[in-house]
């Protein structure tokens, strides 16, 4: 059993590496892009999800967290608001690149923010076995809903 801090840290460098080799496509490699580009919407939407219904929630129950929770479930919602611009653009439209470009940007904010703030300060708040017990939580909810968000082809 792995707590909730170090899932979301392996999230967080999984995605982090998807969007780097996403950036290095070119208008040429279409196939490439849209496949990269809906396993990287696969993983935010599921890493989204737990950290919604699950830590998010249990976050917020500490008054020292509760202002970056906040602030996380905002930076979620403008991640959703580029990727669905995304996922209405070709993928060899010149405003594609640089659309994807910016939600890395804020994707890559989200991630600093978590790890250098809320983690280090949830980890002060929580005993490990807390931490655990949520780590389990989101394993399990990461599972059921594998059926919703099928991999790419």
């Amino acid at each position: 059993m792995m707590d909730v801090i170090k899932l979301l840290k392996e999230d967080h460098k999984k995605v982090k590496k998807m969007l780097k080799e996403l950036e290095a496509t070119s208008e040429s490699e279409a196939g490439k892009r849209t496949k990269l580009f809906a396993e990287i919407e696969r993983e935010l939407k599921l890493h989204e999800l737990v950290e919604e219904e699950i830590v998010y929630p249990a976050f917020r129950e500490q008054s020292k967290l509760k202002d970056i929770v906040l602030e996380g479930y905002e930076e979620h919602h403008v991640v959703d608001l580029i990727m669905g611009e995304i996922s209405a653009e070709p993928v060899t439209d010149e405003t594609w690149a640089a659309k994807v470009k910016v939600m890395q940007e804020n994707v890559e904010h989200h991630v600093e923010e978590e790890e250098e703030k809320m983690f280090p300060q949830a980890r002060k708040l929580f005993e490990e076995e807390e931490l655990e017990r949520l780590g389990e939580q989101v394993e399990q909810r990461k599972r059921r809903e594998q059926t919703q968000y099928p991999k790419a082809a």
